[in-house]
């Protein structure tokens, strides 16, 4: 594991390493979940359909083949991290889905050609933001827009597990940016913002399943913390299981809505 000082900053998580052998199975959501966000990011999109959507980051593929459910498609996983998506091209497949090789700076799709980028999680792995927000602003439709799905610097959740790692809430104010920095971010680039969202999601399943999932270690909040915080961190998650002393907690669902303006029409004299 990484050894990171969280003030400064992070290396940047290798997901073919590690991540891509348990991250299906370890961040997993319940179907109720999946359908809570489907008609959430809904709301803040345009009616008609299909609509052409890219999920950028779709790593193994946990929301892409629910986007061509909800929206109609095409969809395009697009997923710099090979290993992560022969995952999603093995185990997340859907007729309406394609998973291309790319990154936020370099999406291999056509100007204009999309309604609709996600990206869940996804944008703080980027390594050069302001041009990946630049690359996504091109490939967006006028008119089109942008979710950014994410945890944001000064609402970092109280996650069920967070009190047994003491260090991951300094992690992850080093690993995300600011509503008002990602907002600079996407408007320098020409986007204008929609709607800022503060959505909460309840605690959905088993702890024990829980548990188990997360000793996985596909979080990538760990990967910027040593063996021994882990190893210390799951034995007193394993006491207060014994215990029944786990607290189900809720969580975060935040995300900012962006749109591309529509092109101002030129009028000739």
């Amino acid at each position: 594991m990484a050894t990171s000082d969280p003030h400064t900053a992070l290396e940047r998580v290798d997901y073919d390493r590690v991540q891509h052998a348990a991250y299906a199975k370890a961040r997993a959501l319940p179907a109720a979940s999946i359908r809570h966000y489907m008609e959430t990011f809904a709301r803040h999109l345009p009616a008609r359909r299909p609509l052409t959507v890219v999920d950028l980051g779709s790593g193994t593929g946990r929301f892409t083949p629910a986007l061509a459910d909800a929206f109609g498609g095409p969809v395009w996983g697009v997923e710099p991290a090979a290993a992560m998506r022969q995952a999603a091209e093995a185990d997340a497949t859907h007729p309406r889905v394609t998973y291309l090789a790319g990154e936020a700076a370099a999406i291999p799709l056509p100007d204009a050609s999309v309604d609709v980028v996600l990206m869940f999680l996804s944008f703080h792995h980027v390594p050069d933001q302001a041009a990946g927000a630049a690359e996504i602003f091109r490939v967006v439709q006028p008119g089109g827009r942008v979710i950014l799905r994410s945890t944001f610097r000064e609402r970092i959740p109280d996650h069920w597990w967070r009190g047994f790692f003491p260090r991951s809430h300094a992690v992850e104010e080093a690993m995300f940016f600011s509503e008002a920095e990602a907002r600079a971010l996407f408007e320098a680039a020409g986007f204008s913002t929609v709607e800022v969202v503060h959505d909460e999601v309840p605690f959905e399943g088993d702890i024990e399943d829980a548990v188990a999932r997360l000793k996985l270690r596909a979080v990538s909040t760990f990967e910027h913390m040593t063996d021994q915080e882990l190893d210390e961190g799951f034995a007193r998650i394993d006491a207060a299981l014994a215990e029944g002393a786990i607290e189900e907690k809720s969580t975060y669902g935040d995300f900012i809505v962006f749109e591309r303006p529509m092109e101002t029409q030129k009028t000739t004299r």
